[in-house]
């Protein structure tokens, strides 16, 4: 076991019962991986899974700064939007991997370690190219393939192109983005070009159509298992629940737009599976994942769901997350680290249900299943 993974397992809360059958799973999932050389893996989408790509940008999007960083191995901020882990870093670990991927924009990324694979996210993108003109500076979705390819052509120079397509093809792909399309770009402002162009319901059609072509592209590349995050309960984070809360609760109207666009994704995963032949692309439904939590905080261990840890004014939800900001003591009973991203305890929650959750939070399938399944091709 790596230092990483030792950490991982160590700061794994112990309050969480898995059932003997998965645990079991898990155990002969964990030998298997053992036995067997990691897969490589690629990250892609916007700051819940950006590891650090906008510290090299000049961007307001950054995670760089204390208090971020404070529950890391290294307790330093790495530009993770996070008190410590985030989803990318836990699911390393769960597939066998020796450490996260790097960010791809990190001069560290070259020789050996590109083996691993790379993460190509970056805090503030969305599906759509405007969304997020506000930070400048970010590496948006399209650029992001970009940067695949030109990874593959590296990788090509250190191992050949018949390897390169092999290790692309048995990867394993996540990809997240969504959110920001709506809360930094639809909702940003009372009226946003967006809204003046689109009623919500055919906003969300248009979304879906265009991370349709996104995922293609991604397919062509040679992506051949994607797990594919929904957006979370948008209008519960601490944020939302400070500026367009209702009556206290969530913002309703966020809470409607996650509610449209959710089931049409899953609904588009499954006509591009179909179409394609196999499950390529595999759904995880973060909404219900963080509604579980956000709804019964106490059953997961944490004391609030609505105020973040780090932050300022009403549920510290208002600005950034700084030095100068209010910081709760007790990171692990805070389900949202920031104004928008939860703590790694909640990060860990929502990757159990992405490792071992039924069809209700993953379809078609759990990432324990898809490791299975591969193991035995």
């Amino acid at each position: 076991m790596s230092g990483f993974q030792k950490i991982l397992s160590m700061a794994t809360s112990s309050h969480f019962n898995i059932s003997r059958v998965i645990l079991g799973l898990v155990l002969a999932l964990g030998a298997v991986a053992s036995r067997a050389e990691a897969r490589a893996f690629f990250v892609f989408g916007d700051s819940l899974v950006d590891s650090g790509n906008n510290n090299y940008l000049a961007t307001a999007a950054r995670a760089d700064a204390a208090p971020y960083g404070i529950d890391y191995p290294t307790h330093q901020p790495t530009g993770r939007f996070s008190n410590g882990l985030n989803i990318p870093d836990i699911i390393s670990a769960q597939i066998g991997q020796p450490q996260p991927p790097l960010p791809y924009l990190s001069p560290e990324l070259n020789g050996q370690k590109l083996l691993v694979g790379a993460n190509f996210a970056s805090a503030g993108i969305g599906i759509l190219n405007d969304t997020g003109i506000q930070f400048l500076n970010i590496i948006r979705m399209f650029t992001q393939l970009d940067y695949f390819e030109e990874y593959q052509r590296r990788v090509s120079a250190l191992i050949g192109a018949q390897k390169t397509l092999q290790l692309v093809n048995q990867a394993l792909v996540l990809v997240t983005v969504g959110g920001n399309d709506f809360v930094n770009n639809y909702y940003l402002v009372p009226v946003s070009a967006r809204s003046l162009q689109f009623q919500l319901p055919d906003y969300v059609k248009y979304l879906i159509s265009e991370y349709r072509k996104l995922l293609m592209r991604l397919y062509k590349l040679g992506a051949r298992r994607v797990l594919v995050t929904g957006t979370g309960p948008m209008g519960c984070v601490p944020a939302e629940l400070a500026t367009r809360g209702t009556n206290g609760g969530c913002s309703a109207e966020l809470q409607r737009a996650a509610a449209l666009y959710n089931p049409q994704l899953v609904q588009m995963l499954q006509e591009v599976n179909s179409k394609i032949g196999k499950n390529v692309f595999i759904g995880a439904n973060t909404q219900l994942m963080h509604m579980d939590f956000i709804s019964d905080p106490q059953a997961y261990g944490f004391k609030t769901s609505k105020i973040a840890c780090c932050g300022q004014g009403p549920n510290n939800g208002l600005g950034l997350c700084t030095e100068l900001s209010n910081l709760c003591r007790d990171r692990k009973q805070y389900a949202f680290w920031d104004n928008f991203h939860p703590s790694e305890n909640a990060v860990k929650i929502i990757v159990r249900q992405i490792m071992t959750g039924s069809t209700k939070y993953m379809n078609p399938m759990n990432l324990s299943s898809i490791i299975a399944l591969d193991s035995m091709a």
